[in-house]
């Protein structure tokens, strides 16, 4: 496939991908966010995305999804470099940097997101919108356990290195299904999706 000529790869919808890896146009998308940095998981994992999906929920949805929290991670930029498979076995887990994000009306303004702010939990943490752009992604929908997202990534980076694509930006997840520390991971659904470029 000629991925210079983007019209002819197809368009996916922001909360959608295939179970079997595909090369998409993502959307562009405005989100509601805040950034943390080690292991996933964590206590202040867990706040963090508990406070975006509240200010979210307060603002005007774009996409009609309500409690959809997404993560985009990447190492820092003195860490040893990843590609698709290898995102989460090359360097330590606790020198992750990510962005939560909720996804919210393209109008959203400033004013908006103080005012949601205010009726929101109290917390520290710095919110501000943030924009993804329309861009090349590989795409598959992880089905089960966190833990078992490396088989799935590597079925992912495999068809990205046979179209001759690598990484080009953070490593996104969209948690379709709300989740806790406590939920039962067996049946939850994740879209990994990744950023590529030849």
């Amino acid at each position: 496939m000629d991925i210079t000529a983007t019209e002819a790869i197809p368009a996916t919808a922001h909360l959608h991908a295939a179970d079997t890896p595909e090369l998409v146009r993502a959307p562009a998308a405005t989100f509601v966010s805040t950034t943390g940095n080690g292991r996933p998981g964590t206590d202040s994992f867990y706040r963090k995305k508990a406070l975006v999906a509240a200010i979210a929920a307060a603002l005007p949805r774009s996409n009609g999804a309500v409690d959809v929290v997404e993560i985009l991670y990447h190492y820092p930029t003195d860490a040893a470099p990843v590609e698709i498979a290898d995102f989460y076995s090359v360097n330590p887990i606790d020198m992750l940097e990510y962005r939560v994000l909720a996804q919210v009306g393209d109008d959203t303004t400033a004013e908006d997101l103080a005012s949601a702010r205010r009726a929101a939990p109290s917390a520290d943490d710095d919110l501000t919108l943030f924009t993804l752009p329309e861009r090349l992604v590989v795409q598959v929908t992880h089905h089960g356990p966190f833990a078992e997202e490396f088989g799935t990534l590597a079925r992912l980076g495999a068809f990205a290195s046979a179209r001759h694509l690598r990484r080009v930006g953070a490593h996104h997840e969209i948690h379709l299904d709300p989740f806790t520390a406590t939920t039962p991971q067996e049946h939850l659904r994740t879209i990994l999706r990744d950023p590529v470029a030849p």
